[in-house]
């Protein structure tokens, strides 16, 4: 049986990096294949999702550009006939823009505190 493949980044120029490497132990030790590429715009990240034929995209977002790049992602998928690869967010995102996002396609965000136990169990479900 496969793994499970996510790709893994942060939006843009976002210099938080803690948080994204914390989720990608933690999908890691959960027994998935994590390609974290870093800070990267909309554009590397699709192509990326792609390339690597992942099921989940997962942005970490902390700088406030999440309403313009995390849709973005999720236009750029499909439009390349990707649009079932899940994207979900995790970082600093306010409640108005975690509804915004979902409206836009994302499968879910997950604000700070959100526990690694629940993470892991979403991307495993998304996948599945």
């Amino acid at each position: 049986m496969r793994k499970i493949r996510v790709v893994l980044a942060r939006l843009g120029l976002d210099a938080h990096w803690r948080g994204s490497i914390v989720v990608a132990r933690a999908l890691r030790d959960a027994g998935m294949e994590v390609i974290y590429l870093g800070n990267q715009m909309p554009e590397a990240i699709a192509a990326t999702a792609i390339d690597e034929d992942a099921d989940v995209v997962g942005l970490s977002t902390l700088s406030g550009n999440h309403l313009e790049l995390a849709p973005r992602v999720k236009e750029l998928l499909r439009r390349a006939g990707a649009g079932d690869i899940c994207v979900v967010v995790g970082g600093t995102v306010p409640p108005a823009d975690a509804a915004r996002l979902k409206a836009a396609g994302v499968a879910q965000v997950f604000g700070p505190g959100s526990s690694l136990k629940d993470i892991v169990a979403f991307v495993s479900q998304a996948a599945a």
